[in-house]
This record gives structure tokens, sequence and C-alpha cells, in this order.
């Protein structure tokens, strides 16, 4: 018996925090190893354990894995979220890959400069409305079940409610238009490894403030 996969980066959402919503959906328990100095990440990249020098690292069964697709779609295979098939495998790498391009927008905003946080803000206000949420109300309309592929959780409901939940918290009351999604952010919500996760003092982390900003940007000289 392999333990707990173990995550490697800051205390905050960036690119890991997709990790942790996919392992908890799977019902995984896991650890957090946390950088709080440029040391930690020098010492890493040092010994080869950083392959591209990036972060995320996540180790689990025997492997060091870095680059955040391939360590999601490691953990959706293995726990049985990626589809019956290589069809369904195919319509949930392309709900993924969509849904990232949005969660890009989202993760770099905390990021902007002050000045340019209003723009940032309605432009991706402009792209959830216009061009990814309607994709998914018709998706499920279209679909006419509970989850986006087949009718079985998967990979890219996890995404998804994920997404949904980082432009609320910026943009409340984004998803008016769109009752198929307010129903599937109720139904997924509502699922006991997700409701679990949604709750005080699990491993979810909160929006960044400025603290995590200074952390990653002093690690990382950016």
């Amino acid at each position: 018996m392999s333990g707990k996969p173990r995550l490697t980066y800051f205390n905050g959402r960036g690119r890991m925090e997709s990790i942790r919503w996919l392992l908890a959906a799977a019902g995984v328990e896991f650890q957090e190893i946390f950088f709080e100095s440029r040391e930690q990440y020098e010492k890493l990249i040092k010994d080869g354990v950083l392959m591209f020098q990036q972060v995320p690292l996540v180790e689990i069964d025997g492997m060091k894995m870095v680059q955040t697709r391939a360590i999601l779609s490691y953990i959706a295979g293995k726990y049985n979220l990626y589809g019956k098939d290589l069809k369904e495998r195919a319509l949930i790498d392309m709900y993924v890959e969509g849904i990232t391009d949005l969660m890009q927008m989202i993760l770099m905003f905390p990021f902007s400069p002050p000045e340019a946080k209003e723009k940032t803000l309605d432009s991706i206000k402009e792209r959830a409305t216009n061009r990814y949420f309607p994709v998914f109300e018709k998706v499920l309309k279209q679909h006419g079940q509970d989850f986006l592929v087949g009718n079985k959780f998967s990979w890219a409901d996890v995404q998804l409610i994920e997404a949904i939940l980082a432009v609320e918290e910026n943009i409340p009351g984004v998803l008016s238009e769109f009752p198929l999604l307010q129903a599937f952010k109720i139904r997924m919500s509502n699922m006991p490894t997700i409701k679990k996760f949604l709750q005080p003092g699990s491993p979810r982390k909160p929006p960044a403030d400025a603290r995590y900003i200074e952390t990653v940007s002093r690690i990382l000289k950016q």
C-alpha cells in the first residue's frame, strides 16, 4: 500500500487547486508541503525533483509528477473519473481544456496591477457569459443527464464546478442566465465528497490575498 499523495506548492490556490479539487472529489486524502522560502524551491530544482523547474509537484504511486495537466490526467484515470472509453475521454479532454482557458484568467486575476483589475474582471465576465458558460448550458441541455459526459461523474464535472464557484466569488449572479448550470452547481455541491471539500477546515484554499501574492512573487522572483 502506498501512502497518501503528497502535494508540494504554495499555501494557496494557484495551479494546485484543481489537483486538490480532483483528489477531494475522488475521496482521496493527501498531505501538503508549503513553500516558505526560496531555498526550498531551489533545493528541489538542484535535487532534480522538478523536471521543468516548475511546480505543482505531486508525489503519488512512487512517482514525482510535475505539469498540472499530466497530474490531473493521471488522477482522473486512476480514480475512474475519465470516462468509459476513448470517445468519452475525448469529450472530457475538450471540456477540461475549455474550462482551463477560463480558469487561467481567474488564476492570474489576483496578480494583475490594481489599475487593471476592473478591466480584467470585465474580461472574465465577458468570456464566462459569452464564450464558456453558454457552451456548458447547451451541453447539459442536449445531453439531458446530470453530468457532462455519459451519465457518470467525471473530471470534467469537477473542473466545471470549481470554475463556476471561482467566477461567482468575483462576479456574483454570473449564472443568472444559465438555469441548467445553476442546477448543476447545486447537484455537484451536494455530492458527498465535494460537499465535504466545501466545508470550513477542508484543504480547499481561500482566494489569493496579499500575503499569498507576496510569497509567490518572492519565491519565484516574479
